[in-house]
């Protein structure tokens, strides 16, 4: 019996052995598992944002410029002085006088009659903007007392005091301009003084002064020269009042709104300034991107209401990274981005089973950047593969790059 089964294996050794070589070259020649990365799916805070890079500027900017043909003397104030209302920022020579006529006298006139118009005006808003500040104080405070006592929400009281800081700020700046409608009421004053020669206390020399207190932002020229009527001479501003501007495409403009929360970040601390949308101005602008195609952009101002002493460093001009906030939400499942596709008509995704790809429809709802909303075909706790390759199938061997 014995010498039966051994003859039996001698004849099957031959066979065995073949199917034995079969299979080391089917295993051999199989492909590889594809390499691939991928997230978990998981429950959190999700946002849909727009980025964009801007700049800041100072709010209230004030261009000092000669009232009259007039020869200055050189200026001695650098770029970052600060200054003093009333202080005198330039010192202008008379010129030769020339010839004058009934017309240059009468649109002097009339130059004077509209600065006193104007500084009407100007004291006339400042009363509107006195009464919205008390308006919006006396409001943030009958909210704050009720949000202490759980009446309306945080949310609620906090929009509150944003706007009383706002109201603030806007009386602020009516009274800049008061005083810059009283700096231009003296200025044509002054140039009426020297139309027709009929102010015989006329020296010769006009003293140029701030309007306001701040600082020198720009020096446009320094020695001595011949100015003419409206050329700049000094730009002042207070640099603790700043506010950003972004240029961002047509077609995203008309998705944000006054009021918007907007982070403002890369501006050269890890810690981003939290601002909100004050207006999206009308008028759009053709600009050419570094990849030399042509957009049309509109400027976004946003007002920075992060306190100041975390900003202090920044000043006009600077450079800023806008994120608007355009929607957001606390417990949504999402999912990245970069892992989602079209499948026909629908979304689609590969989750990761068992060191198999598993070609799964989803529906998604809101969309960010980074993550995005799925209303159903996933679970929180799955695999999904980002960036999928398009050799990638359903039932394809995958294995996770480390």
């Amino acid at each position: 019996m014995n010498k039966k089964r051994i003859s039996l294996l001698r004849r099957l050794a031959p066979y065995l052995a073949g199917a034995v070589v079969i299979a080391l070259l089917a295993l051999g020649f199989r492909p590889a598992p594809l390499l691939v990365d991928a997230e978990p799916v998981a429950r959190g805070h999700l946002e849909v944002t727009i980025e964009d890079e801007g700049r800041t500027r100072v709010v209230d900017r004030y261009q000092i410029s000669a009232p009259i043909a007039a020869q200055t003397r050189r200026i001695t104030l650098e770029v970052g002085d600060a200054v003093a209302a009333g202080d005198v920022l330039a010192t202008l020579d008379a010129v030769a006088a020339p010839a004058l006529d009934m017309r240059s006298m009468q649109s002097a006139r009339a130059q004077v009659a509209a600065a006193s118009a104007m500084l009407a005006a100007a004291r006339e808003e400042v009363k509107a903007a006195e009464a919205a500040a008390v308006f919006a104080r006396n409001e943030s405070e009958r909210l704050d007392r009720l949000g202490k006592d759980g009446v309306v929400p945080k949310n609620m009281v906090e929009q509150a005091q944003t706007e009383a800081r706002r109201a603030d700020a806007a009386l602020a700046s009516a009274r800049f301009r008061v005083r810059t409608a009283e700096h231009e009421l003296a200025a044509a004053r002054t140039a009426l003084a020297y139309a027709g020669g009929q102010d015989t206390g006329v020296s010769g020399v006009l003293q140029l002064r701030s309007p306001v207190p701040g600082r020198v932002l720009r020096r446009h020229f320094e020695s001595t020269r011949v100015v003419q009527p409206g050329e700049p001479i000094l730009d002042i501003g207070d640099p603790a009042r700043l506010e950003a501007e972004i240029d961002v495409l047509s077609s995203d403009a008309v998705r944000i709104a006054p009021g918007m929360r907007v982070w403002l970040e890369r501006w050269g601390s890890a810690d981003p300034l939290e601002g909100v949308v004050k207006r999206i101005e009308p008028t759009g602008f053709t600009k050419i991107s570094a990849l030399g195609v042509e957009e049309q952009r509109v400027w976004v101002i946003v007002d920075i209401i992060s306190p100041h002493e975390q900003w202090s460093r920044l000043g006009d001009g600077y450079r800023v990274n806008a994120r608007f906030v355009l929607w957001e939400a606390e417990d949504v499942l999402k999912v990245p981005t970069s892992s989602l596709f079209r499948d026909g008509t629908g979304w689609a995704a590969f989750v990761e089973e068992d060191g198999r790809a598993r070609l799964r429809a989803v529906q998604i709802g809101q969309r960010g950047t980074l993550y995005s909303e799925v209303t159903a075909g996933l679970a929180a706790g799955e695999t999904v593969i980002v960036h999928p390759d398009r050799d990638l199938a359903d039932g394809k061997r995958v294995r996770l790059r480390e």
